[in-house]
């Protein structure tokens, strides 16, 4: 049993330290729950299908996947990934393990390392800008007053 959510669209995230714009996909979501019996499973939420990240600025860009669990056996929260150069057919990153732990870089170079433990990461305060200073249809001022209700 689970329950799926196709994202469709796009994301735009701007860094502004390295004046660079990144256009990303993002993958589906997955509620699952292994049998009609909840009592012998814990359910839970995966991540599944391709996404990509493009600059458009230094033209590089990611294909990424986000691995579902296979129904017997297999792990959860797998992720693999290919960085390419700027006009490149060929990876010259390949990144695997899981989006919500470590995952690992192989270069074309032969060097091999941790690309990010996801685990290790600091906190950091999202800075978002005050709801009136918002357009009407980003996503804190569309949904405000739901928000409101919620709380």
């Amino acid at each position: 049993m689970s329950i799926g959510v196709h994202n469709i669209g796009q994301g735009c995230v701007t860094c502004l330290d390295h004046d660079e714009h990144y256009i990303l996909t993002f993958p589906n979501g997955y509620g699952r729950q292994v049998n009609a019996l909840s009592i012998l499973t814990v359910p839970w939420i995966e991540l599944g299908g391709e996404c990509s990240i493009n600059c458009s600025k230094t033209g590089y860009n990611a294909s990424i996947v986000f691995h579902t669990k296979p129904f017997y056996g297999g792990k959860k929260h797998r992720i693999t990934a290919e960085i390419f150069s700027p006009n490149d057919k060929k990876p010259f990153c390949s990144i695997e393990g899981e989006w919500n732990g470590v995952m690992y870089a192989k270069y074309t170079t032969g060097e091999n390392a941790v690309f990010i433990d996801t685990k290790k990461m600091p906190t950091i305060k999202k800075k978002v800008r005050k709801l009136e200073d918002q357009d009407d249809f980003e996503s804190r001022c569309l949904w405000k007053d739901v928000t409101y209700n919620l709380k």
